[in-house]
Protein backbone atom coordinates (compact mmCIF):
# COMPACT_ATOMS: atom_id res chain seq x y z
CA UNK A 1 0.00 0.00 0.00
CA UNK A 2 2.84 2.55 0.63
CA UNK A 3 4.59 1.74 -2.28
CA UNK A 4 1.39 2.78 -4.07
CA UNK A 5 0.96 5.88 -2.25
CA UNK A 6 4.32 6.91 -3.45
CA UNK A 7 3.71 5.92 -7.02
CA UNK A 8 0.50 8.09 -6.86
CA UNK A 9 2.35 10.93 -4.96
CA UNK A 10 5.61 11.05 -7.38
CA UNK A 11 3.49 11.23 -10.45
CA UNK A 12 4.01 14.56 -12.51
CA UNK A 13 0.58 15.20 -12.27
CA UNK A 14 0.71 15.61 -8.55
CA UNK A 15 3.84 17.04 -8.18
CA UNK A 16 2.88 19.60 -11.15
CA UNK A 17 -0.09 20.45 -8.99
CA UNK A 18 1.52 21.16 -5.58
CA UNK A 19 3.23 23.63 -7.37
CA UNK A 20 0.43 25.22 -9.36
CA UNK A 21 -1.26 25.41 -5.95
CA UNK A 22 1.96 26.74 -4.19
CA UNK A 23 2.53 29.77 -6.77
CA UNK A 24 -1.16 29.97 -6.49
CA UNK A 25 -1.13 31.02 -3.05
CA UNK A 26 1.53 33.53 -3.11
CA UNK A 27 0.49 34.79 -6.29
CA UNK A 28 -2.65 35.39 -4.31
CA UNK A 29 -0.68 37.19 -1.78
CA UNK A 30 1.27 39.52 -4.25
CA UNK A 31 -2.92 40.34 -5.67
CA UNK A 32 -3.95 40.99 -2.10
CA UNK A 33 -1.17 43.54 -1.80
CA UNK A 34 -1.52 44.88 -5.45
CA UNK A 35 -5.26 45.89 -4.70
CA UNK A 36 -5.04 46.60 -1.06
CA UNK A 37 -1.98 48.89 -1.36
CA UNK A 38 -1.79 50.10 -5.06
CA UNK A 39 -5.36 49.81 -6.69
CA UNK A 40 -7.47 50.96 -3.64
CA UNK A 41 -5.88 54.32 -2.39
CA UNK A 42 -5.88 56.34 -5.97
CA UNK A 43 -9.17 54.70 -6.26
CA UNK A 44 -10.53 56.06 -2.47
CA UNK A 45 -8.67 59.42 -3.39
CA UNK A 46 -10.64 59.71 -6.75
CA UNK A 47 -13.98 59.25 -4.86
CA UNK A 48 -13.00 61.69 -2.16
CA UNK A 49 -10.80 60.36 0.31
CA UNK A 50 -12.68 56.90 0.82
CA UNK A 51 -10.86 54.29 2.21
CA UNK A 52 -12.73 50.84 0.85
CA UNK A 53 -11.20 48.73 3.86
CA UNK A 54 -13.80 50.93 6.45
CA UNK A 55 -16.72 51.09 4.44
CA UNK A 56 -19.22 48.77 6.72
CA UNK A 57 -22.59 49.41 8.22
CA UNK A 58 -23.43 48.93 11.73
CA UNK A 59 -25.50 45.58 12.15
CA UNK A 60 -25.77 46.13 16.17
CA UNK A 61 -23.54 48.32 18.54
CA UNK A 62 -20.89 46.83 20.86
CA UNK A 63 -20.02 47.84 24.37
CA UNK A 64 -19.66 51.22 23.33
CA UNK A 65 -21.92 53.05 21.32
CA UNK A 66 -20.76 54.40 18.08
CA UNK A 67 -20.16 56.22 15.79
CA UNK A 68 -17.41 54.18 14.93
CA UNK A 69 -14.59 55.76 12.63
CA UNK A 70 -12.97 53.14 11.59
CA UNK A 71 -13.73 49.17 11.21
CA UNK A 72 -10.98 48.57 13.25
CA UNK A 73 -12.99 50.56 15.97
CA UNK A 74 -16.19 49.04 15.50
CA UNK A 75 -14.53 45.69 15.81
CA UNK A 76 -12.90 46.70 18.67
CA UNK A 77 -15.97 47.36 20.53
CA UNK A 78 -17.31 44.58 20.05
CA UNK A 79 -20.18 45.74 17.27
CA UNK A 80 -21.61 43.30 14.50
CA UNK A 81 -20.71 44.85 11.43
CA UNK A 82 -21.34 44.31 7.50
CA UNK A 83 -17.99 44.80 5.72
CA UNK A 84 -19.20 45.53 2.14
CA UNK A 85 -15.73 47.92 1.53
CA UNK A 86 -13.46 44.43 2.14
CA UNK A 87 -15.43 42.50 0.06
CA UNK A 88 -15.32 45.60 -2.94
CA UNK A 89 -11.47 44.28 -2.22
CA UNK A 90 -11.81 41.05 -2.44
CA UNK A 91 -13.81 40.96 -5.35
CA UNK A 92 -11.09 43.00 -7.19
CA UNK A 93 -8.60 40.86 -6.16
CA UNK A 94 -10.50 37.75 -7.15
CA UNK A 95 -10.99 39.96 -10.72
CA UNK A 96 -7.89 40.29 -11.43
CA UNK A 97 -6.31 36.87 -10.83
CA UNK A 98 -8.93 35.68 -13.11
CA UNK A 99 -7.82 37.91 -15.49
CA UNK A 100 -4.10 36.77 -14.93
CA UNK A 101 -5.11 32.89 -15.16
CA UNK A 102 -7.50 34.05 -17.98
CA UNK A 103 -3.83 34.88 -19.89
CA UNK A 104 -1.89 32.13 -18.90
CA UNK A 105 -4.64 29.58 -21.03
CA UNK A 106 -4.54 31.87 -23.77
CA UNK A 107 -0.92 31.83 -24.07
CA UNK A 108 -1.13 27.95 -23.69
CA UNK A 109 -4.00 27.56 -26.32
CA UNK A 110 -2.23 29.74 -28.97
CA UNK A 111 1.20 27.65 -27.96
CA UNK A 112 -0.69 24.07 -27.94
CA UNK A 113 -1.96 25.02 -31.33
CA UNK A 114 0.78 26.21 -33.02
CA UNK A 115 2.47 22.40 -31.76
CA UNK A 116 -0.76 21.05 -33.51
CA UNK A 117 -0.61 22.91 -37.01
CA UNK A 118 3.02 21.88 -37.37
CA UNK A 119 5.25 23.55 -39.47
CA UNK A 120 3.87 26.04 -41.56
CA UNK A 121 4.12 25.21 -45.55
CA UNK A 122 6.92 27.26 -47.37
CA UNK A 123 5.35 29.81 -49.70
CA UNK A 124 5.09 29.17 -53.07
CA UNK A 125 7.70 31.09 -56.00
CA UNK A 126 6.49 33.59 -57.60
CA UNK A 127 5.51 34.07 -61.24
CA UNK A 128 9.14 35.26 -62.10
CA UNK A 129 10.87 32.56 -60.25
CA UNK A 130 9.02 30.04 -61.78
CA UNK A 131 9.01 31.52 -65.14
CA UNK A 132 13.75 31.43 -64.55
CA UNK A 133 12.83 28.41 -63.01
CA UNK A 134 11.59 26.81 -66.78
CA UNK A 135 14.36 29.10 -68.62
CA UNK A 136 16.98 27.43 -66.34
CA UNK A 137 15.34 23.99 -67.42
CA UNK A 138 15.19 24.69 -70.71
CA UNK A 139 18.72 25.69 -71.19
CA UNK A 140 20.33 22.91 -69.42
CA UNK A 141 18.58 20.29 -71.59
CA UNK A 142 19.95 21.83 -74.67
Amino acid sequence: MFKEFKQFAMRGNVVDMAVGIIIGAAFGAIVTSLVSDIIMPPLGLLLGNIDFTDLFVVLKPGSSPGPYLSLAAAQGAGAVTLNYGQFVNRVLSFLIVAFAVFLLVRGMNKMRRKEEAGPAEPPKPSEEVMLLTQIRDALSKR
